[in-house]
């Protein structure tokens, strides 16, 4: 944080990240230099404790600042937020991204709406963003669906879409800034365009956003469901150089039993024929993938299910979280709850296998070409993904994060990819 600014504090997914951005400017632009302002996350109890213990502390180190509590948990819990004696301002998820909610003197400490009478999703650009290695941009908003584990809805409304012609003209205003990668994020973006006049699918929208800006060289999507890829991404897949050829997939379990009972809209195998066939238009694609272990009535068979789905679908870069009970929620009701150590343990088995793929995935990058996205301590990220570590002599003014280089990874040692700048 530079000094005489709003402080942010994020927990949560990458589309909390593009709105603490957006708050950032709001909270700078209206003088609020002594607010520290929480974006708060509800996937899991852990997020809010974490939340929390983050407040307390901060009011603990900073007495005259004025703390604001907003995202999520916020949203979900405004009274709970409210009762913290060292919280100043509650503020809902909508109200948040208003610049006019900035900078106002409120009566009320909880400011939050119902979430689920928002019907539209603005396009809140961002002007600037703290690590200049990519820049993330918000296409929509909120989930029509109501997965049993998931609080989220509740957090975040029902799903809106930003105009493609909104997003292109944001597009087009970061790449003018320098960004050479952009990053669309939502909390269900493959749900995107329903909502819209003539209804646009996700890939529609991606296409002529790129057809309208040539000059961005490297488009990722944050996450995406499995059994929802259109006919436009699935080209944009195998035809498109400035998609990047990775995907990170909302997967959450392998077993079908437990996917039913989460109420996902896939099963197992709908997850391998997509991996498979992105793989057969794209060979060099990687995948990431959420994995929740733990779920209530989750057998070992079941889990073993979801372990052997990391192989089949050769996953390399894995979130995996034990579930979390949350209040509200169906998951919550089923009688027969998984015990916390097993959880635990499933996950920690789930993340070992995840370190080993990770390491032959990185294994097999060691002789490649390939255009890299310079970020700080000289690292990059190639256009899968890959981190590689960077000799620090080769890079100079010019090779600031965001840059785009073309490296040659020569070596995996100690955990770490080496590459060399070739130009």
């Amino acid at each position: 944080m530079k000094e005489n600014e709003p402080q942010l504090v994020t927990f949560g997914c990458r589309l909390n990240t593009y709105e603490s951005e957006v708050m950032r400017g709001h909270a700078k632009a209206a003088g609020m230099n002594d607010a520290i302002i929480f974006n708060t996350c509800a996937v899991t109890k852990e997020a809010e404790r974490q939340a929390r213990q983050a407040i307390r502390k901060a009011r603990r180190n900073n007495p005259n600042a004025q703390i604001i509590v907003t995202g999520c948990a916020a949203q979900i819990d405004p009274e709970g937020y409210g009762a913290m004696v060292e919280v100043d301002q509650i503020i809902g998820n909508d109200l948040k991204l208003k610049a006019e909610t900035w900078g106002t003197r409120h009566n009320d400490k909880i400011l939050v709406h119902d979430i689920m009478e928002v019907k539209e999703t603005a396009g809140h650009l961002v002007e600037g963003f703290e690590d200049r290695s990519r820049a993330f941009l918000q296409v929509q908003n909120g989930c029509d669906h109501r997965c049993t584990f998931c609080i989220i809805p509740y957090g975040r409304g029902n799903s809106r879409s930003v105009p493609i012609g909104v997003i292109a003209d944001q597009v087009k205003q970061l790449t003018a800034q320098g960004y050479n990668e952009i990053v669309m994020t939502g909390v269900d973006v493959t749900s995107y365009g329903p909502d819209l006049p003539g209804k646009p699918a996700l890939g529609q929208m991606i296409r002529r956003v790129l057809a309208l800006n040539p000059d961005l060289k490297r488009l990722r999507l944050s996450s995406l469901d499995p059994v929802e890829i259109d006919e436009d991404l699935w080209t944009l897949i195998e035809n498109e150089p400035r998609f990047m050829p990775h995907l990170h997939l909302s997967l959450q379990a392998g077993d079908d039993m437990i996917l039913k009972r989460m109420k996902r809209r896939h099963l197992r195998q709908d997850a391998i024929d997509m991996c498979n066939r992105a793989r057969e238009l794209r060979p060099d694609i990687a995948f990431g993938a959420d994995i929740i272990t733990g779920f209530p009535t989750e057998t070992e068979e079941m889990f073993q299910n979801t372990y052997d789905i990391v192989r089949e679908c050769d996953l390399t870069f894995l979130h995996v979280f034990p579930y979390s009970e949350r209040e509200g929620t169906p998951a919550a009701k089923i009688p027969d709850q998984v015990d916390t150590a097993i959880r635990k343990e499933r996950a920690k088995r789930l993340r070992d296998l995840g370190d080993k793929q990770l390491e032959s995935f990185h294994k097999n990058q060691i002789g490649k070409t390939t255009t890299a996205v310079l970020e700080k301590g000289h690292k990059a990220r190639t256009e899968n993904f890959a981190l590689v570590h960077l000799d620090a002599a080769q890079l100079n003014e010019t090779t600031n994060a965001g840059t785009l280089v073309q490296v040659k990874i020569n070596a995996y040692e100690s955990g770490k990819l080496l590459a060399d700048i070739v130009s």
